[in-house]
């Protein structure tokens, strides 16, 4: 693991998941979690929605870190490459998920793209374990939570 913290290239990344992931995807969540519409779709097991900022503003931070470690770490630019790649496609399914659920408000399709995002975080797994084991693992409590989050979206959908 190289040794020396580059400031500018971590908060590169935490621009990236807080501002472009985050922001883009509360601009249709936030306003949604209290609308009519939710209340019909929300299970008994969702928990209070306070949470959920929370739990994705640690997430945020995890991911954030996750990439940058693996970016740094990483010796090759295929490796880097293959780091922007898979987790750049992990950021637009996360944003997807946003815009169908709340946005379009379109949960069966939702419950699909969860599934796939699923896919995505085990792939970032996959690939950041090749380069750094810590990056791999600070991606495990997003792949947990985005789990439980399919069971949410899949009880909204089928329910």
């Amino acid at each position: 693991m190289k040794s020396k913290f580059n400031f500018k290239i971590f908060i590169i990344c935490l621009l990236i998941v807080f501002v472009l992931v985050g922001g883009i995807g509360s601009l249709f969540t936030s306003k949604n979690t209290d609308s009519e519409w939710y209340k019909t779709v929300r299970h008994e097991i969702t928990p209070p929605n306070f949470v959920f900022p929370l739990v994705w503003n640690v997430l945020f931070l995890l991911i954030s870190i996750s990439l940058y470690y693996s970016w740094m770490n990483s010796k090759t630019k295929k490796q880097k490459r293959k780091i922007a790649f898979t987790f750049g496609i992990n950021f637009i399914l996360n944003i997807l998920w946003s815009v169908l659920f709340f946005g379009l408000k379109l949960p069966t399709l939702a419950f699909a793209e969860i599934i796939i995002l699923e896919v995505s975080i085990f792939s970032m797994i996959l690939v950041t374990r090749k380069i750094s084991q810590l990056s791999a693992w600070l991606l495990v409590p997003y792949l947990l939570w985005v789990a439980f989050a399919s069971v949410l979206t899949g009880l909204a959908a089928f329910g």
